[in-house]
């Protein structure tokens, strides 16, 4: 709904929806789920939960209808990305369709992991058209003094 703006002797004033739509559009007010510093990558569309344990950074991705060979993950520098493409070639003989939006489809997503992971420990499952990924936490360096000579 796009209401004028309205004047007011020598103000415009424009309704409330709007300022508060606008003022959210600011980068300022952005919602940020990484820590400060992480890298703000977030891209696709896929429906993602991310969480952490004591061990792992654990990733749920809603996949209904995807095969696992159809589902491909990749993670990198703590980055990680995935796809998955499904399609179906048959058809009913004897149906007229109008519409045929289930049998082809595919979903992306690549997001910044919120804390460093350690990526060749990383393991997998699909149950119920729910794909969690466990990623091992990376091993935090505790920092050291420097001797200097």
């Amino acid at each position: 709904m796009n209401r004028p703006l309205t004047r007011r002797g020598s103000i415009e004033v424009q309704p409330i929806d709007r300022f508060f739509a606008r003022m959210f559009e600011d980068p300022f007010f952005a919602v940020r789920t990484a820590p400060l510093g992480a890298a703000a990558v977030d891209e696709g569309s896929l429906a993602l939960d991310i969480s952490e344990d004591n061990d792992n950074v654990i990733v749920r991705a809603s996949l209904p209808g995807f095969a696992r060979e159809n589902i491909e993950v990749e993670v990198h520098d703590g980055v990680l990305t995935i796809k998955a493409e499904h399609t179906e070639e048959s058809e009913e003989s004897g149906e007229q369709y109008y519409r045929k939006e289930r049998r082809f489809g595919s979903v992306s997503r690549r997001v910044a992991l919120p804390s460093p992971v350690n990526e060749d420990g990383a393991k997998a499952e699909l149950k119920d058209g729910v794909l969690t990924l466990r990623f091992p936490r990376a091993v935090k360096s505790t920092g050291r003094k420097v001797q200097i000579n």
